[in-house]
C-alpha cells in the first residue's frame, strides 16, 4: 500500500512508518518543518512538507492522490492553546478527510483519544476541554462521510517498550496505559483489516495479541 500519514513526525507516526515500510508499504509522511525530514527518511518513509494550518488545501489533495490509505496522527501537542486544538486536531482532520474524498482515497484511520464523545467533566481545564471537544467534532465529521474510516482511541500513552498484547474494542474498554509502540502496531494491523471499517475502537494494554484482537472485531 501507499499510505499518507498526517502529523508524520509524531512519536506514534514515526513508529507506524517504520512498521509499514518494514512490511513493504510505501509511506509519505506530512511534516511542517524541513528539519524533521531526516527522521522520516530514517523510517524508510518519504517526507512531504505541508502545513495544514497555512498551506493550500489543494496541495494536500495532490499529496494524497494515488494513495491507498491515509492516517490522521496530527495534534497540536502539549503547550498549545485552545485555538490550535481546533485548527489542528479538528481542522487538520477535516482537511485530510476532504482531501481523501476529493482524491478518491477511501481508507481513513484517525487517531483520537479516550474521552472523546463525552462532554468534559465540570471544572475541566479549558485547554483540555477544547481538546476533547475538537476530537469529538473530528470524529463526528468523519462518521458523516462515506469513507472506510476507523477511529482509534488509545488509553494513556507511554514510551514503555511494547509487548504486542492489547485490549481492543468498542467503547468503553476502561482507562489504562498503552505503549505508543503497541498503538502503532495496532494501527498497522487495522489499516489492512476491512472488519474495522466504520468502527470506533479503544485500545489499551491487555492480554490479546494485536493481530488476534484486530481479527476479533465484528
Amino acid at each position: 500500500m501507499r499510505v499518507v500519514i498526517a502529523g508524520g513526525h509524531g512519536k506514534i507516526a514515526l513508529l507506524l512508518a517504520g512498521l509499514l515500510t518494514r512490511d513493504g508499504h510505501q509511506v509519505h509522511a506530512l511534516i511542517r518543518d524541513p528539519a524533521q525530514a531526516a527522521d522520516i527518511t530514517a523510517t524508510g518513509g518519504v517526507p512531504v512538507i505541508h502545513d495544514m494550518e497555512r498551506d493550500d488545501p489543494a496541495d494536500l489533495v495532490a499529496a494524497v492522490a494515488g494513495s491507498d490509505a491515509v492516517v490522521f496522527a496530527a495534534g497540536a501537542g502539549p503547550g498549545s492553546g485552545v485555538d490550535r486544538k481546533y485548527t489542528v486536531d479538528l481542522g487538520g482532520s477535516v482537511q485530510l478527510a476532504d482531501a481523501a474524498d476529493r482524491a478518491g482515497v477511501r481508507r481513513f484511520v484517525q487517531i483520537s483519544t479516550m474521552g472523546a464523545g463525552q462532554p468534559p467533566a465540570p471544572g475541566t481545564d479549558e485547554v483540555w476541554a477544547a481538546y476533547i471537544d475538537a476530537k469529538t467534532k473530528a470524529e463526528d465529521d468523519l462518521r458523516a462521510r462515506s469513507l472506510d474510516w476507523t477511529v482509534v482511541r488509545p488509553g494513556r500513552l507511554t514510551d514503555a517498550e511494547g509487548n504486542g498484547l492489547i485490549t481492543l474494542g468498542p467503547p468503553p474498554v476502561g482507562r489504562a496505559d498503552v505503549p505508543r509502540a503497541d498503538v502503532a502496531a495496532t494501527l498497522a494491523s487495522i489499516l489492512v483489516a476491512d472488519n474495522t471499517f466504520r468502527r470506533t475502537l479503544e485500545v489499551v494494554s491487555g492480554q490479546d495479541p494485536i493481530e488476534a484482537a484486530v481479527a476479533a472485531i465484528r
